[in-house]
């Protein structure tokens, strides 16, 4: 089934068709919204949001370019608008959130994808959301600046930022790694 098909079938109310619009696009959209996310379950959580914004807004749908690109599109929006949401009720209650703790180092050049992953999503909130943004999603600092509400100043502030707090990660992985190495050549 073409990707035509599929949308008019959803558009149709087709059960079928919603479900394997989903099944097609779930998994890659659920690790575009984890990198946004303070957890899984917040991720899971934007996700559905974000499926129910694509079929409620499917008719505006236009077939010009990446359908893929578009349903993206609503997923970052729906993330941000979650994090904004979740930015006011914090300042609501007078308080900020802190980094997680650590999770448990691997070797630098081990790291998977999802412990990658796992770093990104320990970046402090405005870092991981202009870098996110920004490094992966290949938006320009005014872009960015514009989503989150903030100058593009602090954009590439953020950006730098969270690019430092990374690299002093990896460099604390790396060197874990290297006293676990030494340990086990004494033995």
């Amino acid at each position: 089934m073409n990707e035509q098909d599929l949308i008019q079938g959803c558009l149709r109310g087709s059960a079928q068709h919603q479900r394997h619009l989903y099944e097609l696009f779930a998994g890659k959209m659920y690790a575009v919204c984890l990198r946004y996310a303070r957890s899984s379950s917040d991720a899971a959580d934007i996700l559905q949001e974000g499926f129910v914004k694509v079929f409620t807004k499917l008719d505006q749908f236009q077939f010009q370019g990446s359908f893929e690109g578009w349903v993206r599109r609503i997923m970052i929006n729906t993330a941000l608008r979650a994090y904004q949401r979740q930015r006011f009720d914090m300042e609501l209650n007078g308080y900020e959130s802190l980094p997680e703790s650590p999770v448990a180092p691997d070797a630098l050049s081990t790291l998977s994808e999802a412990e990658i992953l796992a770093l990104i999503s320990r970046l402090p909130e405005g870092y991981r959301m202009v870098f996110n943004l920004v490094a992966i999603e290949g938006y320009s600092h005014a872009e960015a600046a514009d989503m989150l509400g903030i100058q593009e100043s602090t954009s590439r502030s953020q950006l730098t930022k969270a690019r430092r707090w990374l690299c002093d990660q990896l460099e604390q992985l790396n060197r874990y790694h290297r006293a676990e190495f030494d340990v086990r050549s004494a033995e």
